[in-house]
């Protein structure tokens, strides 16, 4: 199916004749891994393009705070690019354009290709989970005079970091009629925010010499969220249980039902005099998504059926039917290959398919902290505009170097500048979702970009980095032998 030229944005137009990162393509990076910054010798017109990208980029994780609002927002990006639902009578042409969602929290978008399903599928899969703070099934409660929300934590974060900032509130609360509220609270300049509010340093001094730990752990994590009292001086909670019932019809109890979240309520915002970098909250991991998203939108007709599986609870450990630990892709890539075969579907074909699929686990990582280098063994770290990184995790942990190679090749042909990482023996470390499916016998690597701040309210992305995993992400979907 071609893309109809009133979905393409402007930026896709600059964007399909650059093809190139002159400071990443000699043969002395290429062979001999001595590279250069992305920037460096970079044109006119291939900054203008990694400009454009990133200012869709930020207008798209603006809107999509949690996973339930990237779902929303990747479904009406999808349909406007002539993407539809995948249903049991689907017919799987070359060229279709189909999605599937799994319970509001993940989204699949595939693109069939002209070989069989059986010959393999080319995946990238990403998270759309970020650390953030959720209120718990009975929230609410009063303390000296405010209304609280008792929280628990997300992922992994440090809880100082997330004081003192303005905080929204996202998600959905269910009836026990079958109605559904969502709320989001916060992100717009006229909306209220709410706040973790930590102690000034005026009457702080006696803690100055304990550590973190000692004096701010996850049951502080309580957000105000209410003031004032009744006309007789008290009962603020009340005040608020009002508000909810008048405002959106919901009881105390409604919120034992309730998906909430607390999440930083500024916008993305460029970073630096030169605008190279992206401070913004979720780039872990929906920057990776979003790279893939835009990516496959943009496939036309590929050899193998292609697709963009972007789930949750990666920071939590792929838990739940919504993980990436669940069977879902599984039952998903059985029915695609049920409605290809009909009668002649048997169970040992689902298994080759899946030995036959190649998948990129996209998941950004720490980059190297001009605060703190030395966290580093800086011959094997990544840094920040030096495009995609390779994970070379070790101890069992990493694709077979044949895989490797042939990632390489697809770098460098398409001219995607890339570098590897492999943390500090023993000193640190991280997951993403590639294990869940290297275990079902696919063929799996690890992909990243760098990141600054990761894991805090902000993390910080270089521009550059961004728009080259966009371009390995397609250049992967468009591969043919």
């Amino acid at each position: 199916m071609k893309i109809p030229a009133t979905l393409v944005p402007f930026s896709l137009f600059l964007m399909m004749t650059v093809l190139t990162a002159s400071a990443q393509t000699t043969d002395d990076c290429i062979d001999g891994l001595d590279c250069q910054s992305s920037w460096v010798g970079m044109s006119d017109a291939e900054r203008d393009a990694v400009f454009a990208f990133a200012e869709e980029y930020k207008a798209f994780i603006n809107r999509a705070r949690t996973e339930l609002s990237f779902v929303s927002e990747a479904i009406a990006y999808a349909e406007a690019n002539g993407f539809q639902p995948l249903t049991d009578t689907t017919p799987l042409t070359p060229g279709s354009r189909l999605y599937e969602v799994n319970r509001d929290r993940t989204i699949s978008l595939i693109v069939i290709g002209e070989e069989p399903l059986q010959n393999g599928l080319h995946v990238i899969g990403s998270h759309i989970d970020s650390p953030r703070f959720e209120l718990k099934g009975r929230p609410l409660y009063e303390k000296s005079e405010f209304a609280l929300f008792q929280t628990n934590f997300h992922g992994g974060l440090k809880y100082h970091q997330w004081t003192n900032l303005p905080l929204a509130l996202m998600g959905r609360i269910d009836r026990k009629d079958g109605s559904t509220i969502n709320l989001s609270i916060g992100l717009d300049p006229n909306d209220p925010i709410f706040m973790i509010a930590e102690l000034s340093p005026h009457v702080d001094r006696d803690r100055g010499s304990k550590t973190l730990s000692a004096f701010l752990g996850p049951e502080d994590m309580d957000p105000i969220v209410a003031h004032i009292p009744d006309a007789e001086g008290k009962n603020v909670v009340d005040q608020v249980l009002a508000y909810l019932q008048n405002q959106y019809g919901v009881t105390r109890a409604d919120l034992v039902s309730a998906e909430l979240s607390l999440v930083p309520a500024d916008a993305p915002r460029d970073m630096g005099f030169d605008r190279g970098l992206i401070a913004a909250y979720g780039q872990d991991d929906r920057l990776a998504s979003y790279a893939a998203m835009r990516a496959i939108s943009e496939v036309a007709r590929p050899q193998k059926t292609t697709m963009a599986y972007l789930v949750d609870n990666e920071e939590v450990g792929n838990r739940n039917n919504t993980g990436a630990g669940s069977d879902y892709f599984g039952d998903l890539v059985s029915r695609l290959l049920y409605s290809q075969l009909g009668a002649d579907y048997r169970e040992p074909v689902l298994r080759a398919t899946l030995r036959n699929t190649r998948f990129i686990s996209i998941d950004v990582n720490p980059g190297v902290n001009p605060m703190n280098p030395g966290a580093w063994e800086l011959g094997n770290a990544p840094k920040l505009g030096y495009g995609v990184n390779l994970k070379l995790y070790g101890q069992g942990n990493n694709p077979n170097s044949e895989f490797t190679a042939w990632t390489r090749a697809l770098l460098d042909n398409a001219e995607i500048p890339w570098q590897t990482i492999t943390y500090k023996v023993g000193a640190a470390g991280g997951g993403t979702i590639g294990g869940e499916f290297s275990s079902q016998n696919i063929e799996v690597i690890d992909f990243g970009v760098p990141l600054l701040s990761i894991h805090t309210p902000y993390a910080v992305s270089s521009k550059v980095d961004v728009y080259s995993l966009y371009r390995a992400s397609r250049a992967f979907y468009q591969f043919r032998d």
